[in-house]
């Protein structure tokens, strides 16, 4: 794949799974930034929220676990870009990532996004206040029938089973703010690299959009931060 449509060629045609959402318009943008062809996957009313784009891409209207949306959507699409949202407590994410895997082409790009907190294989190392955020705010959320921290994680162990062409983004704390450039990546989450833990949202979807072109980054599950945050800034000093 190349990131930029070739002359001669067609350009890449991309679904944005969850497109409404802040991460999935920033994903949007940059999609179409570099001459994608977008379409978007969102809830029925949250369509309004993507107006801005109403002329540029072709929008899904549907929940994003509906496998015959999903697949209607992905259709052709070259790569796939899915926000993995554990809404309520009925698996949400867990059937968005399967009728992504399950419908998108065999040999698509597949990129999703979850949080810190993920773990491929149990190596991260995480601090005291996080993992009590984790647990405290997950429960809460959990007993109040919002979001299930634990879908989001079933999910991601669905993706790395898959022997597709995917990637796991693992976000830290997220700003908004202008663009800062593409976020820095370790492969654990407590590598002083990280130790800042934000990003902006802006900067996390763009690394979601690159990741489509980056080979490198097949079947890896990077935890990033942004590019200019000190922690990063003093890994590029050691390791110019």
């Amino acid at each position: 794949m190349t990131d930029r449509p070739v002359e001669g060629l067609r350009p890449l045609k991309v679904c944005v799974v969850g497109a409404s959402g802040k991460l999935g318009r920033y994903m949007v943008k940059h999609a179409l930034a570099r001459g994608y062809e977008v379409v978007g996957v969102c809830r029925p009313q949250s369509v309004d929220k993507l107006a801005d784009f109403a002329d540029k891409i072709t929008v899904v209207p549907g929940a994003t676990n509906n496998p015959s949306v999903i697949a209607r959507a992905v259709a052709g699409c070259d790569g796939v870009l899915t926000v993995l949202v554990p809404w309520g407590v009925h698996g949400y994410a867990t059937g968005t990532a399967q009728a992504v895997l399950d419908h998108a082409a065999p040999d698509a790009r597949l990129v999703f996004s979850c949080g810190w907190h993920i773990s491929r294989d149990g190596t991260d190392v995480y601090t005291r206040r996080l993992r009590v955020f984790i647990a405290v705010v997950g429960s809460l959320a959990r007993w109040l029938r919002l979001v299930n921290i634990d879908d989001q994680v079933e999910a991601c162990r669905c993706v790395f089973a898959s022997h597709r062409r995917w990637t796991v983004v693992r976000g830290s704390d997220l700003e908004e703010g202008d663009s800062q450039g593409l976020p820095v990546w370790s492969r654990h989450v407590g590598d002083a690299v990280l130790a800042s833990n934000r990003t902006r949202r802006v900067d996390f979807a763009l690394f979601m959009v690159e990741a489509l072109t980056d080979d490198s980054l097949v079947r890896e599950a990077p935890a990033i931060v942004g590019c200019r945050t000190p922690s990063a800034l003093a890994h590029t000093a050691i390791h110019p």
